[in-house]
């Protein structure tokens, strides 16, 4: 069986990182798949992609109707005789959409990795209910129930979490020492945010988080470390912390190679997101037994229960984030009992191993025709 991965994004983030982690689980554990990514030349999935012993082909994306990556997508099916088509980015979707009219291109699946609503534009609308796109594969329930308002046949979605490779965990090591590369002593409280600097995330309420916390009248010092690649809207941020006085609380790491093993170096893990699917930082804190205050938005509530396995507020509520960060600390009894359970869940439910085994049913299920 053999799949073209297609990504058209430039970045690297969660989505590269779970095509990496498909691709890797798929080559050690079901030989019966072979898989070929197309990533974008020169972008940091390229880059990264070269550490690794993936089959990977780049294809140049210059604007998003660059010809000449769907002209790649045919080129591929034809040499590689390809089986099945697996789309991990709307882009990436349009350009195979676009390909499909210069060549009968093979059967098609979607992964939908986020909870934004699909547009209700006619080319939008055309591409999600294209013909030979016979699953979307939800990364969570929110996700699903989102996309379904838009999807015409409602047999095509499917819920598949994404997961970790706990073997990738085991051999991971940090890079660096947050302490020693910050200059901070053991008694400071080190509260982290993973994520590239999108409108989703909405790292303005970390940095407001961050300065409610700083004015607290309690014996404790805190500093906020935020991991991510710079973006235009960075700029915006610097500003706030240089307005509101807290550049020497809060560090801007930039975008770091394994941000994961960053994980275990932190007190708390906060997300601040307004929109996700479901970000595999979650699942990372649970593996590394990191506490998790969180915003209760798109997947999140499916994976950290409130008062179970982590906190949860509403967003953009920097105020009760900030109180149940607080919380946590004066109550360090629940840490424990909160990261051995999001252990247990995610051993349980979400690694790759999982996720393979349900992707590649499906892969069979379109092949065979069980649309």
């Amino acid at each position: 069986m053999k799949i073209l991965h297609l990504s058209a994004v430039k970045s690297w983030g969660g989505g590269e990182n779970q095509i990496e982690l498909l691709c890797e689980e798929f080559k050690s554990d079901f030989p019966e798949v072979e898989n070929l990514i197309l990533c974008v030349k020169n972008g940091l999935f390229h880059k990264k992609l070269k550490h690794t012993h993936l089959n990977f082909k780049t294809a140049p994306l210059s604007f998003n109707f660059d010809l000449r990556y769907s002209l790649k997508i045919v080129k591929i099916c034809k040499e590689e005789r390809i089986d099945l088509i697996h789309i991990h980015d709307p882009k990436a979707l349009s350009l195979v959409v676009l390909a499909d009219k210069f060549y009968n291109l093979p059967l098609m699946v979607f992964s939908k990795k986020t909870s934004f609503p699909i547009k209700n534009r006619e080319q939008t609308l055309y591409k999600y209910n294209y013909p030979k796109l016979k699953r979307i594969l939800c990364v969570s329930k929110k996700t699903k129930e989102i996309a379904a308002e838009k999807i015409k046949d409602q047999n095509r979605l499917k819920t598949i979490y994404h997961g970790i490779s706990i073997k990738k965990q085991e051999q991971l090591s940090a890079e660096f020492n947050l302490r020693k590369e910050l200059s901070l002593t053991e008694d400071v409280i080190i509260v982290g945010n993973i994520g590239n600097h999108i409108p989703a995330k909405d790292l303005s309420v970390f940095i407001e988080i961050a300065e409610k916390i700083i004015q607290q009248q309690k014996n404790l010092k805190f500093h906020f470390v935020q991991v991510g690649q710079f973006t235009p809207e960075t700029s915006t941020f610097l500003k706030l912390l240089k307005t509101k006085k807290l550049e020497s609380h809060i560090s801007f790491l930039g975008f770091k190679e394994n941000a994961s093993t960053i994980i275990p170096q932190l007190d708390f893990l906060m997300l601040t997101s307004i929109s996700e699917g479901v970000p595999n930082v979650i699942y990372e804190a649970f593996y590394h037994k990191t506490p998790v205050i969180s915003t209760n938005v798109g997947g999140i509530p499916e994976i950290a229960t409130h008062m179970e396995n982590g906190l949860l507020a509403d967003a953009k509520d920097a105020g009760k984030l900030a109180e149940l960060l607080l919380f946590l600390q004066e109550n360090k009894a629940l840490i424990s009992r909160f990261t051995e359970n999001g252990y247990k869940k995610m051993v349980e439910n979400f690694t790759t191993k999982q996720m393979a085994q349900q992707t590649l049913q499906e892969y069979k299920n379109v092949l065979n025709g069980r649309y």
